[in-house]
């Protein structure tokens, strides 16, 4: 049984291989797409306990619009996930990691809908301005695909962005 455990145990060899990126590029995005990861699916959860516990008159609105997030948001861990191993590194894959994902302060004991649009647009941009930062480096480095993966999310977040403002615009 030890020895099947082992050959399902995630492994990455130092591998050799030369797809036009450094080494140490590599493993640098690795750690920025790693970090990008955990933002995702931080906002993966708050998104779907907010979408659960939201009251009052922005309840509709508010529901159906994190419900949308959620499930994009989890699609593009996947997406994200998959880079990292493209980049010939494993992707967050002990259950201690998960402790990044999970929200520190996603209480929702007597939070108001507009507290939770607040809460969740903070994260976005946090989101935003670290994506941006590697999407610069990707591209400094000739990281095309990276590059257009970190576009497409940002291009998500901005207009996640923008419609959480609209939600609760005066």
């Amino acid at each position: 049984m030890a020895q099947a455990a082992s050959v399902l145990k995630p492994k990455v060899k130092d591998e050799e291989f030369d797809i036009g990126l450094k080494k140490a590029y590599r493993q640098q995005m690795a750690a920025a797409l790693s970090d990008i990861l955990a933002d995702t699916y931080k906002l993966v959860i708050k998104s779907h306990i907010y979408h659960w516990n939201v009251v009052g008159p922005l309840f509709k609105p508010l529901h159906e619009l994190t419900e949308e997030h959620y499930n994009t948001l989890f699609k593009a861990t996947d997406i994200i996930a998959e880079r990292i191993r493209a980049l010939g590194h494993l992707a967050p894959a002990k259950l201690g990691e998960a402790n990044q994902f999970a929200p520190t302060s996603a209480s929702v004991n007597h939070t108001t809908a507009a507290d939770m649009v607040a809460d969740l647009i903070a994260d976005h941009e946090a989101a935003v301005r670290r994506m941006r930062e590697a999407g610069t480096k990707a591209d400094e480095n000739d990281d095309l695909v990276t590059t257009d993966m970190l576009t497409d999310r940002l291009t998500f977040h901005e207009k996640a962005l923008w419609m959480l403002r609209a939600i609760v615009a005066a």
